[in-house]
């Protein structure tokens, strides 16, 4: 059995004895799904990216045998994590429609997809609504400066083009995840910036569900290698962060960028997510998920306790269509309402 449906089988009788002192982390059982790595930003950083024409699509069957293979494993969310093609591209329409078709493979399987492709216009992401029960978008910092540095070949990476596209999702009732990328070159008041104006739109659209917070670790393949957040500084924006972000916005730092020894202290410090959990972190290919239960052990020592949850804050169920949410509901049912 995994360690992915261990959790979920026992998210029940774990619910049922927490008592009023032990402390809750969740995370998402997940597996990403990437239709293609070509990308048309040159972030220097990115350990993930190819250059237009040079990653062959992912194809449905591929898709189907990768997905099929889970089925039983205690995976709920299929990350749909996507290079962008170019927005005048004549391979673009072609490209959304591949997503649409991931994401509606993975939901006639009986998994939960959510949908991270880069910016979107409006009616791409009406149309992805329909087969996704969340989606996301890193703003990563709203400063121009990085559009001098790290950001100097990566036009996607607009600061005015992400908060749209956060915008987009409020006018159109998605569950949203986005979050900061933390060690860019920003300062703190550039990370305070971004985090007010994430603020902001949810207060606005109340469609934030959670913000990430992830540090820069340095990859093999980057081409910028700067040196990684520090963990105090990692600390210090998680307090920063609870303080300005509304309290229904849940703060998620991914396990594997953040030491061990220092993963309580950020519970401690207001995170309460550690994201998806699955068998590889594309972003971060060179950082492996905590993917047995050491992790599990680790927060139960501490009096924490590891929970799954879904794609999908229960607070936002009612945002979907009858279909998506027949299927949340059916996990819900799996993991006892939680999550």
């Amino acid at each position: 059995m995994s360690f992915n449906e261990s959790c979920i089988q026992g998210a029940v009788s774990q619910a049922q004895h927490l008592n009023m002192s032990t402390r809750v982390a969740t995370y998402s059982p997940a597996y990403t799904l990437v239709p293609t790595y070509e990308c048309f930003n040159r972030c220097s950083y990115c350990n993930f990216r190819a250059d237009p024409g040079k990653s062959p699509w992912l194809t449905l069957a591929e898709a189907e045998v990768q997905l099929r293979s889970l089925q039983n494993q205690g995976i709920i969310e299929i990350l749909i994590l996507s290079g962008e093609v170019h927005p005048q591209s004549d391979r673009r329409s072609s490209w959304l429609q591949h997503i649409y078709a991931l994401c509606e493979l993975a939901l006639s399987l009986g998994f939960l997809p959510h949908t991270n492709a880069g910016p979107l216009s409006f009616d791409e992401m009406a149309r992805l609504k329909t087969v996704n029960v969340s989606m996301g978008l890193m703003v990563e910092q709203i400063t121009p400066n990085l559009l001098q540095t790290v950001h100097r070949h990566a036009p996607g990476k607009q600061p005015a083009l992400r908060l749209q596209q956060l915008e987009q999702a409020g006018e159109l009732c998605i569950p949203f995840t986005t979050g900061l990328l933390l060690g860019l070159g920003e300062t703190e008041v550039d990370r305070c910036d971004t985090l007010e104006a994430i603020a902001q739109l949810h207060q606005r659209w109340g469609h934030i569900q959670e913000v990430i917070l992830q540090p820069y670790s340095p990859g093999q393949t980057e081409a910028w290698l700067g040196a990684a957040f520090s963990p105090k500084q990692l600390l210090d924006t998680i307090t920063i962060a609870r303080r300005i972000l509304p309290a229904d916005i849940a703060l998620q730092i991914p396990p594997n960028l953040v030491p061990q020894s220092q993963l309580i202290a950020c519970l401690e410090a207001g995170a309460s997510d550690l994201g998806g959990i699955g068998l590889r972190d594309e972003v971060n290919p060179d950082y492996l998920h905590p993917i047995d239960a050491e992790l599990a052990k680790l927060l139960t020592a501490a009096d924490w306790k590891l929970m799954p949850r879904l794609p999908i804050y229960p607070q936002y169920d009612h945002w979907l269509s009858t279909d998506l949410r027949s299927a949340v509901e059916n996990w819900r049912g799996k993991i006892g309402g939680r999550g």
